[in-house]
């Protein structure tokens, strides 16, 4: 799976905001990310070419299974990091923005290592 890391971000940004809200516009990953509505549709017309998502006649954005795995693996990534550093005394925005740099490098070894060692607890 050879992704860049702003299109894991995107997927993710999915993810999250089909959790939140249901359905997901362009104009919705463009606030939930703070970029602009060109940057998405460039980027989504990618995700599209590349099977990660589909958009319907209405605009609204779904992933594909694809998409879907890798957004998942992200999102779990970022949430356990985040919960990790907080533990760790670290401040909430302040781990939440790390994790979201860390989630994508962290080899599945380390993040294992941290998921097995954050279950203990």
């Amino acid at each position: 799976m050879n992704i860049y890391e702003s299109a894991e971000d995107y997927l993710e940004a999915i993810l999250r905001l089909q959790q939140r809200k249901g359905s997901v516009r362009s104009i919705d990953i463009a606030n939930e990310l703070d970029v602009t509505k060109p940057s998405v549709s460039v980027a989504m017309k990618k995700l599209r070419e590349n099977g990660y998502i589909e958009v319907n006649g209405d605009g609204l954005i779904s992933l594909l299974p694809s998409g879907r795995k890798i957004a998942e693996r992200i999102y779990e990534r970022h949430r356990l990091l985040t919960e990790f550093f907080i533990h760790l005394g670290v401040d909430e925005s302040i781990a939440a923005r790390d994790a979201c740099k860390v989630e994508h490098d962290l080899s599945e070894e380390t993040f294992q290592r941290i998921k097995e060692h954050a279950q203990k607890k």
